[in-house]
């Protein structure tokens, strides 16, 4: 994450989507609200729960959970119905019906009953959405310049391709978009983007079943030592850091390092790095598919690298704080650069 981004959305007034081409890049950590990759699943869901839409989604649709952990979907309104998923911290959907005591709703693939209790409405809800979501530009021509200025007399500061994913910082410039990109910052012209704005989505226990078979997987070659070795697991910290922190002071680098590594440590995160960079809906480079672009064209600096390696060998800058995320005023913790640790 980048400053800005927070001031961007905060005027939020209502929940933008666009599936395009982040579908395939996000890879099913967090979804794109109403996703038509996922439509097949959710046209079962839907046949199966007997559920009718509404003729016109309208932006007041939006709702997001209220929880320190997950909660429960439900295919009934009640708690000994069968469980078809689980919502996770920050987590948002579509709301289709709206009950005293619980309401039905679609997250992604995940369509399905949840109490209230656990539910932020209305205003809240987008409140949270601007809080906790991202906002993306996707690339839709063939390359696009990314210039020090929203002119384009400006110098280039980089060229991006097709179908790359940015992340927004603001977008208050007639006619351009400042975007981060990896360690740049800079502002890439808006008619050659599409934007797209996502909150993360729950897990079907088809998916959660999916995931937790992959894990294993992972674990069974770390044990044999075929694959996740120390190497590895620096090479994958250090473009997480490059994703997360390429453009702030070395300090800053470390200090996202060091939240990984706290993780780690932590009996309520996995315990190997790999675990914690893909656990669920924790890191948005994960979801975006930025980390998987990072890692293939080894974008990683000799910095991010230093900073994985001492992020590893135990450095800790931030003590034993496990968040970080975009400095908004109010957020008590310890600041480096553009992020708050807490």
């Amino acid at each position: 994450m980048t400053a800005g981004i927070l001031a961007l959305m905060s005027p939020f007034t209502g929940l933008t989507v666009s599936a395009g081409p982040l579908d395939s890049a996000r890879g099913g950590a967090s979804e794109v609200l109403n996703s038509s990759n996922a439509s097949q699943v959710i046209d079962n869901t839907v046949a199966e729960l007997q559920i009718i839409f509404p003729a016109e989604m309208e932006n007041d649709d939006l709702v997001m959970v209220d929880i320190r952990n997950y909660v429960n979907v439900r295919s009934e309104a009640t708690v000994d119905s069968d469980k078809m998923g689980v919502m996770y911290k920050d987590c948002g959907g579509v709301l289709l019906e709206q009950g005293e005591e619980w309401s039905l709703l679609q997250s992604g693939e995940l369509i399905g009953w949840v109490e209230n209790e656990y539910l932020l409405f209305g205003d809240e809800a987008r409140e949270m959405a601007a809080d906790v979501g991202m906002t993306y530009a996707v690339v839709n021509t063939a390359s696009l310049r990314v210039h020090t200025e929203g002119s384009l007399d400006s110098e280039v500061l980089t060229v991006v391709p097709k179908n790359e994913i940015l992340e927004v910082v603001d977008q208050t410039t007639p006619g351009w978009v400042y975007v981060d990109y990896g360690d740049i910052d800079g502002y890439v012209a808006a008619e050659y983007v599409d934007i797209s704005f996502e909150v993360d989505a729950g897990e079907t226990m088809a998916q959660i079943r999916a995931r937790e078979a992959a894990e294993a997987e992972a674990r069974r070659h770390q044990n044999y030592g075929e694959y996740m070795t120390g190497a590895d697991d620096l090479l994958l910290l250090a473009a997480l850091i490059q994703c997360e922190a390429g453009g702030e002071p070395y300090e800053g680098q470390i200090a996202v390092g060091a939240v990984v590594i706290n993780r780690v440590l932590s009996s309520r995160y996995p315990d190997t790095v790999t675990g914690v960079i893909y656990q669920h809906a924790q890191f948005s480079p994960v979801g975006s598919g930025r980390l998987s672009l990072a890692l293939a064209e080894n974008r990683a600096t000799s910095s991010c690298y230093n900073a994985a390696d001492a992020a590893m060998s135990g450095r800790t800058n931030v003590g034993n704080c496990v968040y970080f995320r975009t400095i908004i005023p109010g957020l008590d913790g310890k600041f480096i650069g553009g992020h708050v640790f807490y």
